[in-house]
């Protein structure tokens, strides 16, 4: 299993929504890299979710339910989607300033490439920040 990192500005798709509608594709990427990185992902595949802009902080965790396919969304270009699904909240939302504050997470691509949507967690960085909300990594 991978690790990722997704950002969605809260008021135009927050965690709340994504929990609301259980599994719902990831659409609108519109960066190679982060194109990319969704063509990477494979079925299982964990993902912080981010709220960028406002809150700025790590809310909750989402799963790779179906791999990447074209995003319905894109009007031309070989961008793609891939669907998550909610699996649960961060009981203690890990916020920029904590993040970037750390040394135990420095070269994190939120911190390193802060403009990046979608973008890759090594194994050691996912269980720091776990451990950071408050949730028990096995």
């Amino acid at each position: 299993m991978k690790y990722w990192l997704v950002k969605s500005e809260p008021d135009a798709f927050s965690w709340d929504q994504q929990v609301a509608n259980q599994t719902e594709p990831w659409t609108g990427v519109r960066n190679h890299m982060a194109k990319n990185n969704l063509k990477a992902m494979k079925l299982g595949d964990r993902a912080f979710f981010y709220h960028s802009n406002i809150g700025r902080e790590i809310v909750g965790i989402v799963e790779v339910v179906r791999e990447a396919y074209p995003d319905p969304t894109a009007e031309s270009g070989d961008w793609v989607s891939v669907d998550m699904k909610a699996v649960r909240p961060v009981p203690k939302p890990v916020g920029l300033a904590a993040i970037k504050a750390d040394p135990s997470l420095e070269g994190l691509a939120l911190i390193r490439l802060s403009r990046l949507s979608v973008a890759p967690v090594s194994e050691e960085h996912w269980r720091h920040i776990c451990s950071l909300g408050g949730l028990r990594v096995a």
